[in-house]
Formats: structure tokens, C-alpha cells, sequence
């Protein structure tokens, strides 16, 4: 009887040895992290791709000469005579035709929209 205990013991603990949870969670551990890290390191690739593309030279070169421009012409160039009065109700008639169309209620129905 002891030599059997003894094989179902072997038999026990061979079996947690081969049982798939306790195999497998260090190794899906360490491949989830390592599919992780290549995910970062594709993204991260893309973003530099993206942003070397997204602007070629010549067009940060225009973008940065604009900027300069905007901050030093103001301080060369004399003060410009004020815009006649008339063009100054220009902004308040927007903020205004933008306030009542954000507050205009809408027919629903017959908007065309795929999810309703």
C-alpha cells in the first residue's frame, strides 16, 4: 500500500507538472509582454514615420520662416490706423449667427444618418 500512495504521489505530481495552467502562465506571460513591446516599438516607428512625412523640409522651413515673421514684423513695422467701425461688428455678428445656430433645434429625422 505505501509503494502505491507512493506511485499516486509520483502520479500527483506529475500531473501539476504537466498541467497546462501551471506550464503555461510564465511563458503566455512573458510572450504577452513581449508582443506588448513590439507593439510599442511599431508604434513608435510609425509616429516617426508619420511625423517625418507629415511635413516635408521645405514646408518646415516656410512654416518657420511665417513664425519668425509674426513675431519680429510687429515690432519693425509702424502701428496700422484703426479698421473702420463698421468692420469692427465683423467678430460680434459671427460669435452671434454662431450662437443661434448652436442653440436652433434640428429636425431629426430628416437628417441622413446611418446609425438612427
Amino acid at each position: 500500500m505505501a509503494s502505491r500512495s507512493g506511485a499516486m504521489d509520483e502520479i500527483g505530481t506529475s500531473r501539476q507538472r504537466r498541467s497546462p495552467e501551471l506550464v503555461r502562465r510564465p511563458n503566455a506571460a512573458k510572450r504577452h509582454l513581449q508582443q506588448q513591446q513590439r507593439q510599442q516599438e511599431a508604434d513608435f516607428n510609425d509616429r516617426k514615420v508619420i511625423a517625418s512625412t507629415y511635413f516635408s523640409i521645405g514646408a518646415f522651413l516656410v512654416l518657420a520662416c511665417l513664425t519668425v515673421s509674426l513675431l519680429i514684423l510687429p515690432l519693425v513695422l509702424p502701428p496700422l490706423p484703426p479698421p473702420p467701425s463698421l468692420l469692427l461688428w465683423l467678430p460680434v455678428a459671427l460669435l452671434i449667427l454662431l450662437i443661434v445656430l448652436a442653440f436652433m433645434p434640428t429636425d431629426v429625422k430628416s437628417m441622413a444618418s446611418s446609425y438612427l
